[in-house]
């Protein structure tokens, strides 16, 4: 009896250390963030529905595993709070706003004023006071580009009315960050005309501090610290927490110096590899552990048996497509654009995430306004986010056509280094002896057809001392392998001059021997083989991308590269750079008298049989332009999902050529994976991925290619 005793004693002390042991619902956010989101991406639906409704779950409206309140639980969604404001300033594209600066103000006037005013009636319809109504309708009036990788994988992003709408993110956002400051200072009682005079000026002085002098201090510690991307990392996060802590310095709040900071280091980061990083930290645990506290915040009890409430959603919900849809049709009538452009400015202006969910939670904690405004926005946001991103993959398909006819082509391959070089000179990195033979066969195959050289490349990571034994190791290995590449290249015929480098770091010592050769292409191999840490730290074909002066062929070949025989070229969207791959396809074809089909997948069910024809049409003049002797096969096809199309298709061919399209995080946090990525992790032929530096922009982001080095 008295051991059964104990052992019952025991039991509790065991319940209520894990009860009290803040490791444990750390574990369990980390469960739901891993396996929720995969979830209900499979019943195509947003991630962020699941991690909201997983906190509805969890917290006191269903199990009570999650509380709000708890310390870890306050401190890492007060995080992920931050950092949605961060990456929403920082996913803001500046240039974009530039290009239409006056325009981007109108739409952004129209899209903001209108709900704000709708919002605002809404507001005094439920009894709200002026100033809550004031913030209830900037709620309504920014919007978060939720369908960014949508127009990007349709090569409608430079469109007029998509560079529009983008630009106007940035005027919606401030203006309803300015609100929502204001409103909060009104409701702390101690507002007069003198006080508002002085947080104006605060804030004017504090936003030029941020944006002046944390960009100025960016640029110079990025300058002075080299490729040292983890010293990068953090004092980008320093530059965050710095902004959030001065924002609350005077008297605003934390998410405006969040939001500003990421303005602030917008240009400094760029799209490179450090950015990469930053946000994939905030995407997959910070970000996503917050959307989780929004659902344990909601009481669904009260929602359902509420009939205000209930009211009130609607009215909120209904409000904002009505407003966001004249704000659109005004446009429209000013700006003269035709019905698909206007229904992508719509759609694209629709979803509220970023700037809503954040201006929600703080004026529910300082009492500004109900609860149930929570649960309405809330509610909004799980709208929103699901039939905006929706109505955007139908319509802007329809912007295609108007936007592929301004552009022209590119010629990748004569144009491709800024140096002036009459031998086509291709890089090629060894360092895995079972994989070299066939990235030196696809490097002969090209050097022939252009006329060209091959540079074998070797690195020898540097030692602190250059006697060093790990270094006599590595430089005698090197030198076997350019052996055997040289002796190789001979025997295919190819003129080879191999190279060996000591550097500090096998990426720099690619792009600056492929610089220092004045050369036209890389071609660097790569495994299927994907980690959380290649993912956080980055890799070498990463680093090779974005800071390489010339194109990029990332090859994975599971056979020889002479016996290729069909090669399938997908052509995602009708822009004329992704036709690079097919004058690369078109090359390899010449070699080996290959076969090269060019497809192009529709969306069945939206895509008419005169839209069909008239891809079919414009495809096969872009391809004339290109002046081949053999012109490839074209195939337009209709299927649901793009990728399944793409990988049925696949299984006749021996290699898959794809161009890169960059997978932009979006500002809702959660990475949404491109056409590109999907098929390179799922292929089983051989692949090239061939990406072209365009403005030293990340052309395969590290979260669409996170191999480990596989030379």
């Amino acid at each position: 009896m008295e051991l059964l005793s104990s052992q019952v004693l025991a039991l509790e002390t065991t319940s209520q250390v894990l009860s009290n042991e803040p490791i444990v619902p750390f574990a369990i956010l980390l469960v739901v963030i891993l396996v929720v989101p995969i979830l209900f991406e499979k019943l195509k639906l947003p991630g962020l529905v699941g991690l909201v409704f997983s906190g509805i779950i969890l917290g006191p409206s269903g199990w009570n595993l999650l509380q709000s309140n708890l310390p870890i639980m306050k401190l890492l969604s007060d995080i992920g709070l931050i950092y949605l404001m961060f990456v929403a300033g920082l996913e803001i594209d500046i240039k974009q706003f530039y290009q239409q600066k006056n325009r981007s103000l109108g739409f952004g006037s129209l899209t903001f004023i209108i709900p704000l005013a709708v919002g605002i009636l809404i507001g005094k319809m439920f009894g709200f006071s002026w100033n809550a109504s004031i913030l209830m309708g900037s709620l309504l009036a920014s919007h978060t580009l939720l369908a960014y990788p949508i127009i990007s994988n349709l090569g409608v992003i430079n469109n007029e009315a998509v560079t529009v709408t983008i630009g106007a993110t940035i005027f919606t956002d401030i203006a309803a960050l300015l609100t929502l400051a204001i409103c909060v200072a009104i409701h702390s009682g101690v507002f007069s005309l003198s006080n508002l005079f002085i947080l104006l000026a605060s804030l004017i002085i504090y936003s030029l501090v941020v944006l002046v002098g944390f960009d100025w201090a960016g640029k110079e510690f990025f300058r002075r610290s080299g490729d040292d991307e983890g010293n990068q990392f953090l004092f980008v996060l320093l530059s965050l927490f710095l902004a959030a802590v001065g924002a609350q310095l005077i008297g605003v709040e934390k998410i405006i110096g969040a939001f500003l900071a990421g303005l602030a280091v917008n240009e400094t980061l760029e799209h490179g590899p450090v950015k990469e990083k930053v946000v994939f930290v905030g995407s997959v645990l910070f970000i996503p552990i917050f959307f989780v506290d929004l659902g344990l915040l909601i009481d669904l009890p009260t929602f359902i048996s509420s009939f205000s409430t209930i009211k009130l959603t609607f009215f909120v919900v209904i409000g904002l497509l009505l407003s966001k849809f004249l704000a659109a049709l005004l446009a429209k009538i000013f700006y003269r654009y035709n019905w698909p452009e206007f229904l992508t400015i719509w759609s694209l202006s629709i979803p509220q995430v970023g700037a809503t969910l954040a201006a929600t939670l703080v004026g529910t904690r300082v009492g500004l306004i109900p609860p149930e405004v929570l649960n309405s926005v809330v509610v909004l946001m799980l709208v929103t986010s699901t039939i905006g991103p929706m109505i955007t993959s139908r319509v802007a398909v329809g912007l295609t056509a108007s936007s592929i006819e301004k552009s022209s082509p590119i010629n990748l391959f004569e144009q491709t280094s800024p140096l002036k070089n009459n031998t086509f000179t291709i890089i090629v990195p060894i360092y895995n002896p079972h994989t070299q033979q066939h990235l030196i066969e696809m490097a002969a195959l090209l050097a022939n057809q252009t006329n060209g050289k091959i540079v074998p490349l070797a690195i020898a990571a540097a030692t602190a001392q250059m006697d060093a034994p790990q270094l006599e190791i590595a430089w005698q290995r090197s030198e076997r392998l350019l052996a055997k590449a040289t002796a190789q290249s001979q025997l295919l015929g190819v003129k080879a001059e191999p190279l060996l480098r000591i550097d500090d770091a096998f990426a720099p010592g690619i792009t600056r021997a492929a610089r220092e050769q004045k050369a036209n292409l890389i071609l660097i191999g790569w495994g299927k083989r994907t980690g959380l840490r290649a993912r956080l730290l980055g890799n070498i074909i990463d680093s090779v991308l974005w800071s390489s002066h010339c194109a990029v062929a990332v090859a994975r070949l599971v056979e020889s590269p002479k016996k290729i025989q069909r090669i399938l070229v997908p052509i995602d969207n009708l822009i004329a750079p992704t036709l690079e791959p097919v004058k690369f396809a078109m090359m390899l074809a010449e070699a080996n008298q290959a076969h090269v089909t060019l497809l192009n997948v529709c969306v069945s069910g939206v895509t008419s049989s005169t839209e069909i024809t008239t891809r079919r049409s414009h495809l096969s003049f872009l391809v004339s332009q290109l002046a081949l002797s053999n012109p490839p096969e074209i195939q337009i096809i209709t299927h649901e999902n793009a990728t399944q199309a793409i990988l049925q298709a696949a299984r006749l061919y021996d290699l898959v050529l794809l161009p890169s399209l960059r997978n932009r995080i979006i500002p809702g946090g959660l990475a949404m994976s491109d056409i590109t990525t999907q098929l390179a992790r799922q292929l089983t032929c051989s692949i090239i991925i061939l990406a072209e530096q365009q403005n030293h922009q990340t052309l395969i982001s590290p979260n669409n290619i996170s191999s480990n080095f596989h030379i």
